[in-house]
């Protein structure tokens, strides 16, 4: 891992001021409306025109990138653009990310510095390359440094990304180091994100359109992050006009358990969301049998028959899930 940053040195004679100002404020946060993250599309930093177009996609989540999408020598015009879009864009009821540069790269500092000067703020801040502990903490520690003169202590959503061996085999640790540092830092996490190319790479594997090489880290990633609550952002499929394989990827990545997949261009993004989205007859199941086991729990009654199949409490869950998702995205469901 790379040596602690200047910003991560001055945070070390600062922590104690700067995580007792913001710890009543963390703690006192109820959690969040559901959210729904059913297509995360990345756009780069540098390109205007790209984050002009966001508001007419009707896309969940975008990504203002200043990691992989942008050149080693468009950084510093991707922070300053996408630091004045925030202030001149309204994205509507997209959620606006930024994804900074990993740890190790020593380019997150910069990327944090430039973007909390924008007078609106991005609701979410993608950390990518989280390979350890150790990491995660310095991001943490670089962070809470960044925000110390921001009188409005603001709370990131934070969407780490999975991208190497190490990363997987290391991310319930760094899930459980997360939760812990709740209290002492300006974000919660909201979701894990599965970077595939990076992560074949750095195995050796190789890419194909059934994506069957990544089955267990797919599954790896959807269960831990389930574990501890947090939405599963699937893997990217990078060849946009295979629509068909999209449409495939997408819909066995949402029965696997994924709340939603990465995209890299608009035409993605309506394949993505509807996938990710229950279907009008299995919303009127789930209500249905959301009333039927009121009724039957009001009457003594544990497990009953509904629609011909044995139903109990995982049913249930699995019928208020669908509601849950079905309401946050209708048109009057919350985007808070």
């Amino acid at each position: 891992m790379a040596a602690p940053t200047k910003l991560g040195r001055v945070l070390c004679r600062t922590l104690p001021r700067v995580s007792s100002s913001l710890r009543s404020y963390c703690t006192a946060q109820e959690p969040p409306p559901y959210r729904p993250r059913r297509a995360l599309m990345y756009v780069p930093g540098n390109d205007e025109r790209k984050i002009l177009k966001i508001p007419t996609l009707d896309v969940d989540c975008a990504v203002l990138d200043c990691e992989d999408g942008v050149a080693a020598n468009k950084k510093d015009e991707a922070r300053a653009n996408i630091t004045r879009m925030l202030d001149e864009v309204d994205f509507g009821r997209t959620e606006c990310v930024v994804r900074v540069n990993s740890v190790d790269s020593e380019l997150a500092d910069d990327d944090l510095l430039a973007i909390l000067q924008a007078k609106n703020l991005p609701s979410g801040i993608m950390l990518p390359k989280v390979d350890s502990v150790e990491e995660l903490q310095q991001f943490a520690a670089n962070l809470n440094a960044a925000v110390a003169e921001i009188e409005a202590n603001p709370i990131f959503n934070l969407i780490t990304m999975v991208e190497s061996a190490r990363g997987l085999m290391n991310l319930q640790a760094i899930l459980e180091e997360a939760g812990n540092l709740v209290d002492m830092s300006p974000f919660r996490l909201a979701a894990v994100t599965f970077g595939s190319d990076d992560f074949c790479a750095d195995i050796g594997a190789s890419r194909t359109s059934d994506a069957k090489e990544l089955m267990y880290a797919r599954q790896k990633v959807v269960v831990t992050a389930k574990a501890f609550g947090l939405q599963a952002i699937d893997l990217v499929s990078i060849d946009f006009k295979d629509t068909e394989s999209l449409r495939r990827q997408s819909e066995e990545g949402a029965k696997m358990g994924f709340t939603g997949k990465q995209v890299i261009h608009p035409l993605q993004v309506p394949i993505v969301q509807q996938a990710f989205s229950p279907s009008p007859e299995r919303v009127v199941w789930a209500r249905g049998l959301i009333q039927a086991f009121q009724q039957h729990q009001q009457e003594g009654k544990g497990a009953f028959v509904y629609e011909g199949k044995m139903i109990d409490k995982p049913s249930l869950l699995q019928a208020q899930n669908v509601v849950q998702l079905a309401e946050a995205v209708e048109p009057s469901g919350s985007q808070q």
